[in-house]
């Protein structure tokens, strides 16, 4: 704990008089991870990221010097959008493929594989977690019912939760909340909760989410900012107290995680001049 938390205090110190808001610069991602959408934190100085869609069935590990260490295939698996990454307690990782722009898609997936810290190669075989939103009736709907794209999840308790990013116009400011079993199958996904984000369209839609290790601090992630949700119960941790946190950038956040019960790291997209970063953020009291 005491190496990356050097690296993270000596590359704030660092980057104190750049323009990244409240986010702690960490380093540039490898230009392979422009489209970087989603991120999990194990151990050690490194964390794992996947890409969105029209890019390789592939897991990527990056230290937080920039390096690319690992690439590995996943098998049994298709990047139709792959959108978040989450871990279980025993080190399983899941893939959310449930990146739905246009609210058309039938095959939403989520892909569940072993822990890639392990030695398991180049190549690594996914289980298939297959799900659908009982409540969309039309392939796509219309443009007022545009509530089943998705780009954050996280898991508890054998549980995946999944927080959609809702595209409707007029926007409401709002998430739904959704659940489905952390095992392989087909499954009717359990329709929770709203989350009452804010109303601006740009800065308001979820993008990645994840619970502390702890399991008593959730946290959303938006283009821009951030809510952190605390004193909740299970199912319906919308009820919690929520804090929203303007982090003072507007890149294109698509990823957060825990590093520890009080750190986040964070990245974005390569877009233009911005973007394609690693940070950190402490989670303010």
């Amino acid at each position: 704990m005491k190496n990356f938390a050097v690296v993270i205090l000596t590359f704030f110190l660092l980057s104190s008089c750049s323009n990244f808001g409240q986010l702690s610069y960490v380093t540039k991602l490898p230009k392979k991870l422009d489209e970087n959408s989603g991120i999990v934190y194990y151990a050690d100085s490194t964390a794992w990221f996947i890409e969105d869609n029209g890019n390789p069935d592939e897991l990527y590990q990056v230290d937080f010097k920039g390096n690319l260490l690992k690439e590995i295939k996943v098998k049994n698996a298709k990047n139709g959008d792959w959108e978040d990454l989450t871990k279980d307690e025993n080190g399983n990782l899941y893939i959310g493929d449930f990146g739905n722009n246009v609210n058309d898609r039938k095959n939403l997936v989520i892909y569940k594989v072993p822990n890639p810290q392990n030695d398991l190669g180049n190549k690594i075989e996914a289980e298939q977690i297959r799900f659908n939103y009982p409540e969309q009736k039309e392939f796509p709907p219309g443009r007022e019912k545009l509530f089943y794209d998705a780009e954050a999840f996280f898991y508890h308790s054998e549980f995946l939760y999944i927080i959609t990013k809702n595209r409707a116009n007029p926007f409401p400011g709002n998430a739904l909340l959704y659940k489905v079993p952390a095992q392989k199958g087909e499954f009717n996904a359990e329709f929770i909760g709203n989350i009452k984000t804010c109303g601006d369209w740009e800065t308001c839609q979820i993008t990645s989410a994840d619970i502390s290790p702890d399991g008593k601090t959730i946290v959303l992630l938006s283009y821009g900012k951030l809510w952190v949700i605390e004193n909740f119960t299970f199912d319906d941790f919308t009820k919690g107290k929520m804090k929203e946190i303007d982090l003072g950038v507007r890149t294109q956040l698509e990823s957060v995680c825990f590093l520890d019960e009080n750190t986040l790291l964070l990245s974005d997209e390569k877009r233009a001049n911005t973007g394609g970063n690693l940070y950190s953020l402490k989670i303010p009291k």
